[in-house]
């Protein structure tokens, strides 16, 4: 049985920074990849980073030179680094995995994370 448990996440100023971790048990980290979405009120859920098993990554514009995604395969653990954070960048945070290569698409992870609420205060 697959199991993703996200730690991290809170309150903090605009500008400063968070770290986020999610931890898979029950698959087999070679064959997928992990990405972090989010989703705010109103909205829907985008993707915010993802990393193939190889360690390649994607990230959406808005955060491009601010978060940095990354994994330990021994761990077994994905992390996202977001610094410079700005109040738009509130949501819910959501780990996901899904075989093979990163997708922008929400409906093609077939693992979710619990979320954990992630709020940049102005």
């Amino acid at each position: 049985q697959v199991h993703l448990v996200q730690f991290g996440g809170g309150l903090v100023q605009a500008g400063g920074s968070l770290n986020l971790s999610c931890a898979a048990s029950g698959l087999k980290v070679t064959k997928y990849a992990m990405g972090w979405f989010r989703q705010a009120p109103g909205k829907e859920r985008e993707l915010v980073a993802a990393v193939s098993s190889g360690g390649s990554t994607v990230y959406t514009d808005s955060v491009k030179g601010r978060f940095t995604i990354s994994r330990d395969n021994a761990k077994i653990t994905v992390y996202l680094q977001m610094n410079s954070l700005k109040p738009e960048d509130t949501a819910v945070y959501y780990c996901a995995a899904k075989r093979y290569s990163p997708d922008y698409v929400y409906g093609r992870y077939e693992y979710w994370g619990q979320g954990t609420q992630v709020t940049v205060s102005s």
